[in-house]
């Protein structure tokens, strides 16, 4: 996990220090099997050094959104750099949020009251002129979401039924090892389901969660991942008009919301099947997940027929919300559409809840709490900390604490407070 550490001082002479975390996630940003995890680290590393850096060259004058702006000109459009723009665009994002905190800390404003009042200087003519005469305030005026439900991932590995977890692999901490009691545990009405581009095996294995959800959680809303594993679109459409005659297919059909990147990235905007992707998007609309990596990707992809592009702080807060106001601008069928990156408490799970909860998404994907073990990876004085000052996201567990999921949803109240997403007692000691 990187962790980056801001202080500024403002125009009207207040001093903060934000911070901002994510993990160094390997083949995300770059799915380049000749290269290493350790050389995946380090390039995503590199790059958030590069923003730093770029970033306090700017001229002290300018508004926050413009030296954002201006550094994403250098960085990610500039051709300073040969990584691929996702992985330029992680460092401008993680430094991105850090000074948003910092900047939220020395006015004494809530991340939602810096964007209802443009503290931020957020003009978003700069990068789309067709949003000149967007009102983002009158969009964001809604207010900001207090609860979010939780869209839970199931992986390919992932067992189904509790009866399917070895006994060696259980533990004995009481922490749900199945979807099943995934379900059970956390009250969970919609999930995130990964293929993984063997139609055979993808059609048995979304046959079996949607006979496990047709009893454990009916009604459900799905989405469909499909991780780039789908060069020939025309077989994951043969794979859902197979799924309509299995037994679990309407429980995943019926419920299905929207589906996820399933061409690769360098597929999305050229030799893309026409006639396919208007064959699979009759099932649900489609979104751009790993191909949006540039200010042009979103209104390219509505032009081809895709209907909606993932919101991720990695990718950067503010492009999410240009996204909002391009999705507005296109109609009400264009969507922002909620998607984890594994994300860890405190910081990047709670200021990703706070982008969620500022844009109203209706559901979010999260597996944090699912692949890690509640909050096991900070120092035990850090939990008990986040435990007390957030008690309405996490609750006491026998191993610390956990994320509190109740009904399926989780409380962001709390997250409503001076600064981007916690409170100042859970900053990182100097």
């Amino acid at each position: 996990m990187l962790i980056a550490r801001v202080a500024v001082r403002t125009g009207t002479g207040g001093e903060g220090v934000g911070v901002a975390a994510d993990l160094l996630v390997p083949k995300w940003f770059d799915k380049n099997s000749a290269t290493s995890v350790e050389e995946d680290r380090a390039a995503l590393v590199e790059s958030a050094r590069a923003a730093g850096e770029a970033w306090t060259a700017m001229p002290a004058e300018l508004a926050l959104f413009e030296q954002w702006d201006r550094v994403r000109r250098i960085l990610v459009d500039g051709a300073e750099s040969s990584a691929p723009k996702l992985v330029r665009l992680f460092g401008l994002a993680l430094v991105e949020r850090a000074v948003m905190d910092a900047f939220c800390r020395a006015e004494e404003i809530s991340f939602f009251e810096a964007w209802l009042t443009n503290r931020f200087g957020f003009a978003p003519e700069r990068c789309h002129p067709t949003l000149r005469h967007w009102n983002f305030r009158q969009a964001l005026s809604r207010g900001a979401l207090k609860r979010i439900r939780v869209r839970h991932t199931v992986g390919m590995l992932d067992a189904l039924r509790a009866s399917e977890v070895p006994s060696d692999l259980r533990g004995d901490d009481g922490h749900p090892c199945s979807l099943e009691e995934d379900i059970r545990a956390y009250g969970l009405t919609a999930f995130k389901l990964k293929v993984g581009g063997d139609p055979s095996r993808d059609l048995e294995r979304l046959d079996e969660v949607g006979r496990l959800l047709v009893l454990a959680a009916p009604g459900a809303v799905v989405t469909l991942d499909g991780n780039e594993q789908y060069g020939d679109l025309g077989q994951l459409v043969s794979v859902l008009e197979r799924l309509r005659g299995r037994p679990g297919g309407a429980a995943i059909l019926g419920g299905l919301a929207h589906i996820e990147q399933p061409s690769p990235r360098a597929m999305t905007f050229e030799g893309v099947e026409r006639v396919a992707l208007a064959r699979l998007a009759a099932f649900a609309p489609l979104i751009i997940d790993e191909a949006d990596a540039d200010l042009d990707a979103f209104p390219r992809a509505l032009a081809l027929g895709y209907r909606g592009v993932s919101v991720k702080n990695c990718k950067s807060v503010f492009r999410a919300v240009l996204h909002r106001g391009l999705a507005e601008l296109h109609g009400p069928d264009a969507f922002l559409a909620g998607e984890d990156l594994t994300n860890l408490p405190v910081w990047a799970l709670q200021q990703d809840l706070a982008t969620a909860a500022l844009l109203r998404l209706p559901h979010v994907e999260r597996n944090g709490h699912h692949y890690f073990r509640g909050l096991d990876h900070l120092p035990r004085e850090l939990q008990t900390r986040a435990l007390n000052l957030h008690p309405d996201l996490y609750q006491p567990a026998s191993h610390g604490a956990s994320l509190r999921i109740e009904s399926g949803t989780l409380s962001v109240e709390s997250l409503h407070c001076v600064g981007y997403g916690y409170a100042a007692d859970l900053a990182w000691p100097p």
